[in-house]
């Protein structure tokens, strides 16, 4: 799935928390409405057959799953290179202070745009 239907995705899962055990496409299609997003009746449809006779937690623990495969490269390569030249010069300290800063930076990262799950905000 991509990212447009994770608004689709979203939705029906605040429905199956909210103790609607089978979410329909309509159920989906209404709190979408409510919320003021336009849906794409096709992608919706992709979506609801995805998740036809499936429970919520299987299909979390089959993302989980697969996000677990997915490898993680060490990021950085270049600025890895770049601190050991640092170090070489006596830029011990400078290393620690921008290491925090990158920090903070994906942090903040993370909490504001990062988790836009429903798409951009102009779409409302």
């Amino acid at each position: 799935m991509g990212t447009p239907q994770m608004k689709y995705l979203a939705a029906y899962a605040l429905l199956v928390l909210s103790g609607k055990e089978n979410p329909t496409e309509a159920d989906v299609e209404n709190l979408l409405k409510e919320v003021g997003i336009k849906t794409d009746k096709a992608q919706l449809k992709v979506l609801m057959e995805a998740v036809q006779g499936k429970k919520l937690h299987e299909l979390i623990a089959a993302g989980m799953n697969k996000i677990q495969t997915v490898g993680s490269a060490p990021a950085g390569g270049a600025a890895a290179a770049v601190a050991k030249d640092d170090e070489k010069k006596g830029g011990k300290k400078e290393k620690k202070e921008e290491k925090k800063e990158e920090e903070k930076k994906e942090e903040e990262d993370a909490l504001e745009g990062g988790l836009n799950l429903f798409g951009d905000e102009d779409e409302y």
